[in-house]
């Protein structure tokens, strides 16, 4: 809980005593509650402003604002610092900035162990996976939903309190500069790196300059700091180079540090396999679905090495099932099984869906969107998943343009026209789907975040 006086001192830099105390910040003013600090951003469509009025209603004590707002008295020295709980406004020239300040301020108030996570894909499933191994010992913090970018990660760190020993942020890019950012922020003394793939190609152009955002993760790191590197991925292994702290590296080769062997993925009841660490070897099982998810579990594990965390509470962690997060398997209708990976899409990540799915018993059927952001890589990596799809699945529905190019390689590679189907809209697809699903069946439905195919999820579930 930081007080009137840390927010003045982080934003103005000048030492004030002012015990009046904040719950929390926000920036979407329905979030709000007594005692909240508002946060007044600009958006390409909203402007926070307008909202300042909402929040002092609900309860938020101050705003950060970048001009005015009529009705509301401005704090502009800490004479004018109101001594009781009314509210008032601070004036900044850059709110988003004076936020990210404030919670940079606030971070080093704790002597405490951030470890950040940044990769393409599989960033927020080895996020949740390391925090369900790392809170079995230690009272730890993560960054909740979405919470990954310049505003998100501040907001979680404004949640800090004496409690927590250990913090855990995932941390997203659009472009160069910005994990650095978030690095200077959050003051990482451990990074994990997933994957470098074609996620973001579009604004970066070339997997070399994805490679480059993702590293600054790890050139960030202080030298008695720890970069945990999927040594199954080069563009991953070879920042090893780029920085000072030492380097763990975990993967399915016997050369990592941390290594897995004798992978089965059981479909529904999640992954065995057998974990490698120097002369101990474990057998372990996760509840996570596909193969693909054993190096979240292999990053996880080698965070709770590193941090000191004896095997048996590193391994409860793992089976935890809070740790199954994004691919989730409910109840569709007519007596099939939906599952559920609509958060996001990648091809690489599609391709380990469609993978899981071939692994089950019953008629597949895959419904799969557009994969965004992809740039020059958008048509091979909508073709790639085609042809993975015509491999795997029984029947498949598209959706979207990008979608109709999985469709059109599945045809090439002898689907039958009678089992696919090229649509625009999520509503077409769901009334595709309630004329073909039968009892039994098992449809994967994913696509990326802009698709909001979770939109299918919800009107075939469970009817």
């Amino acid at each position: 809980m930081f007080t009137l006086g840390d927010l003045w001192e982080a934003i103005t830099g000048e030492k004030v005593e002012h015990p009046l105390a904040f719950e929390n910040g926000v920036v979407d003013s329905r979030l709000a509650v007594k005692g909240s600090l508002f946060v007044a951003l600009r958006g390409e469509d909203e402007d926070g402003h307008d909202y300042v009025k909402d929040a002092f209603e609900r309860g938020a004590l101050a705003a950060l604002v970048e001009r005015e707002v009529e009705g509301y008295p401005v704090a502009k020295d800490p004479s004018s610092l109101p001594s009781s709980p009314e509210p008032f406004c601070i004036l900044v020239e850059d709110s988003l900035r004076a936020l990210q300040d404030l919670a940079a301020y606030w971070r080093r108030r704790f002597d405490l162990r951030v470890i950040g996570v940044t990769g393409s894909t599989g960033k927020t499933t080895t996020k949740e996976t390391i925090w369900s191994v790392l809170r079995k010992a230690f009272p730890t913090l993560k960054s909740e939903a979405n919470y990954n970018n310049e505003i998100g990660l501040p907001l979680t760190l404004l949640n800090l309190d004496e409690s927590y020993q250990k913090v855990v942020l995932e941390m997203g890019m659009y472009d160069l500069g910005e994990i650095a950012r978030l690095a200077e922020i959050s003051q990482p003394q451990v990074g994990v790196i997933t994957n470098v793939s074609h996620s973001h190609l579009e604004r970066l152009k070339t997997l070399a300059r994805i490679a480059q955002a993702k590293a600054e993760l790890v050139e960030a790191l202080p030298s008695n700091g720890v970069a945990i590197l999927n040594g199954d991925d080069p563009r991953v292994k070879a920042m090893a180079q780029k920085t000072e702290a030492k380097v763990f590296f975990y993967g399915l080769s016997p050369d990592c540090d941390l290594w897995a062997s004798d992978i089965e993925s059981r479909g529904l009841q999640g992954v065995h396999f057998r974990l490698h660490h120097g002369e101990e070897t474990l057998h372990v099982r996760i509840p996570l679905l596909g193969r693909h998810s054993v190096h979240a579990a292999l990053a996880a594990a080698a965070v709770g090495l590193v941090e000191g965390e004896p095997w048996d509470q590193i391994v409860a962690g793992l089976q935890d099932i809070a740790a199954q997060l994004r691919l989730i398997a409910i109840p569709g209708i007519k007596g099939s099984t939906i599952i559920d990976d609509t958060y996001n899409a990648s091809p690489a990540s599609t391709l380990a869906a469609l993978n899981l799915l071939s692994n089950l018993e019953g008629r597949k059927i895959a419904v799969l969107g557009d994969m965004l952001e992809l740039g020059s890589y958008e048509e091979k990596g909508h073709r790639l998943v085609g042809r993975r799809a015509a491999e795997t699945v029984d029947k498949l529905v598209t959706v979207g343009s990008r979608g109709r190019i999985i469709a059109e390689e599945a045809q090439a590679l002898g689907m039958d026209e009678a089992n696919f189907f090229a649509v625009e809209s999520n509503q077409e697809a769901v009334n595709v789907l309630r004329r073909v699903i039968a009892s039994g069946d098992l449809i994967l439905i994913k696509g990326s975040r802009g698709m909001k195919m979770e939109e299918i999820v919800a009107k075939l579930g469970g009817k």
